[in-house]
């Protein structure tokens, strides 16, 4: 399967949260077993290639690529959650967003101390969930030099941003112009 294959499988939807957004729902790549299973062959690639100890996935849809990654490549997973999810004192960072402010959090023990971490979510637009997941990491003890995504929206920045904060960035597939 292809690049271009798995960008079929994308949805666009208008509108959505909010008037002027065009929304990448990557539900319907999930949704289809030979692109999913494509869609996470190919990042498990990149996060061997970087010599990933752990992989860390964003919540949501960060933790359905991350997880099968983790699990493709024999590699330990770290849920980077939103507040309250967690059963220890965690460690959590308040962060922008493209439309308000959220809060992530991670246990703080569960990232040995110079472990390189790959972190992956879905979708990277202006970057500040990445930014916040990234900081919070390295607040733990993990170097994070690598992030991969499955989706990146080009003209918001976000790769750009994470690059400025010494990290390699790298998609499956972009929607430039959005």
């Amino acid at each position: 399967m292809t690049r271009d294959d798995l960008k079929a499988l994308v949805r666009s939807i208008p509108d959505f949260p909010q008037p002027g957004i065009l929304f990448r729902d990557v539900t319907t790549l999930i949704g289809d077993g030979p692109g999913f299973a494509a869609a996470v062959a190919m990042l498990s690639e990149k996060a061997l290639a970087a010599e990933a100890d752990v992989i860390a996935g964003i919540e949501a849809r960060g933790f359905i690529f991350g997880a099968a990654v983790a699990a493709r490549t024999g590699l330990g997973f770290v849920p980077v959650r939103k507040p309250g999810k967690l059963p220890v004192p965690a460690l959590a960072i308040d962060y922008a967003l493209e439309y308000g402010t959220d809060t992530l959090e991670i246990d703080p023990g569960a990232i040995g101390e110079g472990s390189r971490v790959v972190l992956i979510d879905d979708l990277i637009a202006t970057g500040g969930t990445a930014l916040a997941a990234t900081e919070l990491i390295r607040r733990a003890g993990g170097l994070v030099e690598r992030a991969l995504f499955v989706i990146d929206l080009p003209d918001l920045g976000g790769a750009g941003r994470l690059r400025e904060a010494g990290v390699t960035v790298d998609w499956l597939i972009d929607f430039p112009g959005h």
